[in-house]
């Protein structure tokens, strides 16, 4: 026996004949006797009357009444019908009795010879069992029953019961569903050989059926249930079902068993001679041959009490589930001190999970569970269960320790086998602490969601009170001290209950090896302990988990002079730990600081601008950091790397680089042509025509981009040197003669020359100037006029770059400063007006050309007319003819001119064909407009009898009239007359309102 769940009392005792049939009203007990008699029997203390809902007293009940023949013949079994106040007894046939005088209501006289019957109460329907017949009746209300339906069954009935619309019978040695309707049998399976057939209803409506000494579960039409079986000593004759609890008649005693999986043994009652056993509204009523015995439930706390005690706590958790409502708070009290106590007995019993769920399901504080794990460290500002305090065994040392496979009192074996069983015991050990970190793991998990939430309002609610000025004392908790843990709260937040979780979290998912997991943890929302977990994240370089933590604590300073103390260990070491961190890891770091720390940003991207450069930039870029800030900061750090830099950031987007950026990379790139070439110079071996990388890149930058002053890097140049950036250069202040003169007489280059007009004149005609052909013009004056043009190079430059040029200078009497760039502008117009003069003067010229006279110079140069000849020849699409003939020199040859004018004559004589072709389609297209104009006038209006003036509406008649140019509508002359007349009064009279 397990624990006493049923009391057994006599009630009745001495009964002077023997009882066939037991049955309860109420308080009152119905025993019919074997003469045929109704005995009724009341408490002895309890002399008033009492209803159907009264329960049993657990006293002696002593004889109220005797009702004699109530049967003719003995009964075999009765019921109390409670809903209609009936009472329904089995004899010789089925008779109904009025309640409570026990008048004989109805008999149903075909019942006669029956053996078995069941009610359903819910339809008010009958079913019995007579020989090879089953009948069914209804219950029609105060007239009596009226059949409803008969079937023939193969064999004697033994046991019946309603299931649903069904019926099912035990016939023979076997179950089958009788089909309510239409008659139709399905077998379910066999009884077996030693017992009759039992059939029990479940208050869930399904069905228990006996087979030997097992009770098997069916749902309504016989299919099996999962449930599982209820295995009893012996085959029971009869059952009752009183929730949690079946109770059987056995021959020798009652067993009383549970209804949950695997319903094991709650009781045993030993009674001699028990012939009946019975379901009440308060108990089970046992009769015997001559006495009324009554099983009443013990009080379920008591119970609850008693399984606990005996170690049997699912069985007292079921009990607990069924305390009424009203006792809410004791059911959630027992039902969690019954899981910590389970918890606890799972725990040393080495069933970690089911402990953790059964913790996990008392809502005891996490400080609770954490208590049993002496590795997991926590947060100092926490309260700490002791288990003593809370009622768990002893100190913690029930918990498996490595040292505890040996006992002080053993003899020791030898020392081989000592190693041995020392490997075995800590091999133990190990998988035993893993399994009870997998399950702390688990149950944290599980409580973590609650506690992130709560912790997460409790955030938001201080910064909502401290918007509103309300910040009061939030933190007036710390009230008590904790000698193992410090100065620590009674109720300490939820924010520091979740850090007490998310803290026990990681270590034991580190512990147990699952840094992937634990990774993931500090990556969200977490509350891990910063100075504990960092000290444990150190001592097993979980370098990535320690990254991470930093990052979500706004460390970011630590966090990267960690990686880039990983990432230089990786690259001298080729271990697995370090190997992974690479430089790109930074600038991953990096990028979501820029809005918040761009000074942290370039601080740290310093170090790995040299390596991924181009990944650097693209986050300067993406993170919207100023770029004369980076510059700034490279140009005092790095001023190796500013050069890269800027080229990188042109190369990425043009746009994003200022002009004053433009203009530091430019005299960079000039800063390092300047010292090559110092360095050449000193050797002897400078070369105009040889281009170090960087001299490519600083013609490349003077071509390409804008933003320079070229004047200021004029002034920079050797004088004898670097010929073509500063043709560059004077091309950029639009001083094309200078620039073209580099070209021809310093670099004697004509393709460069020639390259420059093009560029020059394809800018000047996207721009729609005026005379876009005089840049070829200067081009040819350079090469008709070699010494002039030579000797007024230097004048030139130096009156460019002489000092004065850049003071003030005085206006009339009064003295201004000029704005920068004036003289330039000044020079330039100059230079194009003295070009346009040249060419204004030489086309009036009629008797000799511009270059006759510097045919020949003083030292007996000659001009350079072959180039003039091949300019002409290549770019004849793009000169004046005229202007260019009369710059040519008098002697030079028709025949010369022939790859010039030929082209030119046939693109004149081209455009002028079709000009003509042009001329005549347009005087084609204007007759055919006059053709259609004509003809459109030529509308023909027919009018007759019944044509209507649109103005007066009435017919035109015989009069004149007008038409209009849509013509259809037609009115009267006079008509149209006046209404022009009045459109012209009111424009006049608008307009004198207007005036």
């Amino acid at each position: 026996m397990v624990h006493s769940a049923y009391d057994c009392v006599e009630l009745v005792a001495d009964c002077p004949s023997k009882i066939d049939a037991v049955e309860s009203y109420g308080s009152k007990l119905l025993a019919a006797c074997s003469d045929g008699s109704l005995r009724i029997y009341s408490p002895q203390s309890h002399s008033q009357p009492s209803d159907h809902h009264s329960p049993l007293h657990q006293e002696p009940y002593a004889l109220e009444k005797t009702l004699a023949g109530f049967a003719r013949r003995p009964l075999i079994s009765m019921e109390v019908l409670h809903s209609r106040e009936l009472l329904l007894s089995l004899s010789e046939s089925i008779a109904f009795h009025r309640l409570p005088s026990f008048e004989t209501f109805a008999v149903i006289t075909k019942a006669k010879g029956a053996n078995a019957f069941d009610w359903d109460d819910r339809r008010g329907f009958l079913c019995f069992a007579r020989q090879k017949r089953v009948c069914i009746f209804r219950h029609d209300g105060g007239r009596g029953f009226v059949e409803v339906k008969e079937f023939g069954v193969p064999d004697v009935v033994k046991s019946m019961c309603w299931c649903g619309e069904n019926i099912c019978l035990g016939i023979r040695r076997e179950y089958v569903i009788l089909n309510a309707t239409n008659g139709a049998l399905s077998e379910v399976f066999t009884s077996g050989r030693l017992a009759p057939p039992l059939v029990v209803s479940l208050p869930s409506g399904e069905l228990l059926l006996g087979k030997e000494n097992i009770g098997v579960f069916v749902d309504q039409n016989g299919k099996l249930l999962p449930e599982g079986r209820i295995c009893w000593s012996e085959a029971p004759t009869e059952v009752v079902i009183q929730k949690p609890y079946a109770a059987a008649l056995l021959p020798r005693f009652v067993e009383i068993r549970s209804l949950r999986d695997p319903y094991p043994l709650i009781q045993t009652v030993v009674l001699r001679n028990v012939r009946h056993i019975r379901h009440s509204n308060n108990s089970v009523i046992l009769a015997l041959d001559n006495s009324i015995h009554g099983l009443f439930p013990v009080p379920l706390g008591a119970q609850i009490v008693q399984l606990t005690a005996s170690g049997n706590f699912e069985e007292a958790l079921s009990l607990c589930k069924l305390l009424p409502p009203e006792d809410a708070s004791l059911r959630a009290a027992k039902e969690g001190s019954i899981h910590i106590r389970y918890a606890h007995y799972l725990f040393e019993n080495g069933s970690y999970e089911e402990a953790m769920e059964h913790f996990l399901a008392s809502q005891v504080d996490i400080t609770y569970v954490l208590s049993l794990y002496p590795s997991i460290i926590l947060p100092k500002t926490t309260i700490v269960h002791e288990p003593e305090k809370l009622d768990i065994y002893g100190d913690a040392s029930y918990l498996p320790r490595g040292s505890s496979g040996l006992s002080d009192d053993m003899e020791y074996p030898s020392t081989s086998h000592m190693l041995e069983s020392d490997e075995h015991v800590a091999l133990e050990s190990k998988k035993t602490s893993h399994n009870m970190l997998m399950a702390l793991i688990k149950y944290l998990q599980k409580k973590r969601n609650s506690f992130i939430e709560k912790a997460t309002a409790e955030g938001t609610e201080e910064v909502v009170l401290d918007a509103v000025g309300n910040n009061f004392a939030s933190y007036n908790r710390f009230k008590k001290t904790n000698k193992g843990r410090g100065s620590i709260p009674i109720s300490s937040g939820a924010r520091e209950m979740a850090s007490i979780l998310d803290t026990a979290l990681l270590q034991a998912l580190l512990l147990t090896g699952q840094s992937s997991a634990a990774l993931e943890l500090l990556r969200g929302l977490n509350y891990c302990d910063l100075k504990i977990c960092e000290e444990i994240l150190q001592k097993g370089n979980h370098h990535a988990a320690l990254l991470e933590l930093y990052k979500f604590n706004s460390l970011h300073r630590e966090a990267l002079e960690l990686l880039h103390k990983l990432v230089e260990e990786s690259k001298s070491s080729q271990s697995e730990i370090t190997h992974r961190f690479k430089p790109e890891d930074i600038v991953e770091y990096l990028k979501p600081l820029c809005g918040t720390d761009p000074i942290l940003v370039l601080e740290f991207s310093m170090l790995v601008l040299e390596n991924c450069p181009t990944q650097t930039i693209e986050l300067f870029l993406s993170g919207n950091i100023p770029a004369d800030m980076v510059n700034s900061y490279l140009k005092q750090h790095s001023p190796n790397m500013q050069a890269r830099y800027l080229e990188l950031m042109l190369a990425m987007n043009e746009n994003a680089i200022s002009g004053n950026l433009q203009s530091e990379m430019v005299n960079i790139y000039l800063s390092e042509v300047l010292d090559w070439y110092t360095d050449l110079c000193a050797q002897q071996k400078w070369d105009e025509k040889v281009y170090s990388p960087t001299r490519k890149k600083l013609l490349s930058a003077l071509e390409s981009i804008s933003g320079y002053n070229p004047e200021t890097l004029l002034k920079r140049f050797p004088p004898d040197a670097l010929y073509e950036e500063r043709a560059i250069l004077l091309g950029k202040m639009n001083l094309h003669e200078l620039a073209l003169s580099l070209y021809v007489h310093k670099l004697n280059v004509p393709e460069m020359a020639l390259s420059y007009c093009d560029r020059v004149y394809e800018s000047m005609h996207q721009t729609s100037v005026k005379y876009p052909n005089n840049i070829y013009l200067t081009l040819m004056q350079i090469y008709l006029n070699p010494r002039r043009t030579t000797a007024s190079f230097e004048d030139k430059i130096i009156n460019l770059l002489s000092p004065q040029n850049t003071t003030t200078r005085k206006v009339g009497s009064a003295t201004s400063v000029k704005p920068k760039g004036t003289r330039v502008t000044k020079k330039i117009a100059s230079i194009e007006g003295a070009e346009d003069t040249k060419v204004s003067s030489s086309s009036t010229d009629s008797s000799r050309s511009d270059g006759d006279g510097d045919e020949f110079s003083e030292d007996g140069s000659t001009i350079m007319l072959d180039k003039v000849l091949d300019l002409l020849g290549r770019r004849w699409d793009r000169i004046n003819g005229a202007h260019a003939l009369k710059l040519l020199p008098r002697e030079t040859k028709l025949q010369d001119l022939l790859s010039f004018l030929g082209p030119l004559v046939r693109k004149s004589s081209e455009m002028q064909r079709n000009c003509s072709v042009i001329k005549s389609l347009r005087q084609s297209e204007n007759l055919q407009v006059k053709d259609e104009l004509y003809s459109q006038r030529k509308a023909a209006v027919k009018i007759s009898s019944e044509s209507m003036c649109s103005l007066c509406h009435k017919k035109i008649g015989t009069s004149v009239f007008a038409i209009y140019p849509n013509g259809s509508t037609l009115v009267h002359f006079v008509c149209f007359r006046d209404s022009q007349n009045m459109k012209a009064v009111a424009k006049g009279s608008q307009m004198r309102r207007r005036l």
